[in-house]
């Protein structure tokens, strides 16, 4: 088991105390702080605390033993998972992530970050606020009706007939300033839309405002958890979470953004499927309750002391409140609040013991 230095990214859209506090920093920070990453992602790869080299390299190395040949196997020579904490303090970006086959073609042809897919889990560990999915279509119907918008008769008319994805592309391609400005002012009176009336004074000319009006608006407690796979157009809001994915960072824009957005590539990618969020409350009622979820790359689970960890496969472990300590094969890791340790593939379980928290990203190739 090693110890691991992580990377902390700092976006316009995170918070100055919530990953401070974690790791027991200074709090505010200095800017704000919007991503720790846990992992072995070649853009910013964890270090092992003792020598500072990074996880990907070490993972190179000797990808047999310490990816374990399962694992090897479907992924090939590298993690296949990304942990991360989010810190959330403004909205992010109005987005969507290719499936394995778009991500294939993407990378050889529309220069796309790496060649998969990017679907992921988002446990809440304070209230966190989401847009995820489609609305059904006669939810948004309904939504919309009382919104009492007139320039968005042709989105009404859309959803009318089931067809959300005709009904994102006027959004998308056909609103304008105006439209944004007018459902603005009209969310302002909603109270099921304050979300939407808060996303137009950040965004105030950004036809991505008028497109959160078809996705489900999701609250999660701390502890419940949002899936969120390939092709689900969603944007976080607020709150602080773990997140979980494919080792990937493939995301393409719609909106609610200053960064470049494609609206063309976005409806070629986005799932047409509409239905409330998929929202996990977890398995378990032991130390250790599991998020299932389809993807073989990885599957979250919360820790408590008591637990025993299977072995099988790479896992990482991170503790998110007070400490703890994990025991297995001999050797012993201790772990504070935002500390983290990569668990090489062993028989073997190990055991945790303490008084924190933690959460522990394995594959999902068994169960």
């Amino acid at each position: 088991m090693r110890k691991l230095e992580t990377i902390v990214r700092e976006y316009h859209w995170g918070s100055r105390t919530a990953i401070a506090e974690l790791r027991g920093e200074p709090s505010p920070s200095a800017v704000p702080q919007a991503e720790l990453w846990i992992g072995a992602h070649p853009d910013d790869p964890s270090r092992l605390a003792d020598s500072g080299v990074p996880l990907d390299a070490y993972l190179a190395a000797n990808p047999a033993g310490l990816l374990g040949p399962d694992s090897l196997a479907a992924f090939g020579p590298r993690l296949p998972f990304l942990l991360k904490v989010l810190a959330v303090d403004a909205p992010l970006s109005l987005q969507v992530h290719p499936n394995r086959e778009q991500a294939a073609v993407g990378f050889v042809e529309h220069g796309y970050r790496d060649d998969r897919a990017k679907p992921e889990v988002l446990l809440a560990l304070t209230e966190f606020e989401t847009l995820s999915g489609f609305r059904r279509p006669a939810d948004a119907v309904a939504l919309l009706d009382v919104l009492g918008v007139e320039s968005l008769a042709p989105m009404r008319a859309a959803l009318a007939v089931c067809d959300p994805w005709a009904a994102l592309r006027w959004a998308l391609c056909s609103a304008d300033a105006g439209v944004v400005a007018e459902v603005a002012a009209a969310s302002a009176r909603v109270p099921a839309l304050a979300h939407v009336a808060e996303l137009a004074e950040s965004y105030p000319a950004d036809v991505g405002v008028v497109a959160a009006l078809l996705l489900n608006a999701v609250k999660l407690r701390p502890g419940q958890a949002v899936y969120v796979g390939a092709g689900v157009l969603h944007a976080h809001l607020r709150g602080t979470g773990v997140e979980l994915m494919v080792n990937s960072d493939n995301v393409v824009r719609a909106g609610l953004t200053t960064k470049p957005v494609d609206a063309h590539a976005v409806l070629s990618l986005v799932d047409h499927r509409t239905g409330p969020a998929v929202v996990l409350d977890g398995e378990g009622d032991g130390p250790l309750r599991t998020y299932r979820t389809p993807d073989p790359e990885f599957r979250l689970h919360a820790v408590r002391p008591g637990a025993a960890l299977p072995g099988g496969g790479p896992q990482l472990l991170l503790c998110t409140k007070g400490s703890i300590v994990v025991r297995r094969d001999g050797e012993v890791v201790a772990l504070g609040g935002g500390e983290s340790a990569f668990l090489p593939h062993s028989a073997n379980a190990a055991e945790v013991a303490g008084d924190g928290e933690a959460f522990w990203a394995t594959t999902n190739l068994t169960d």
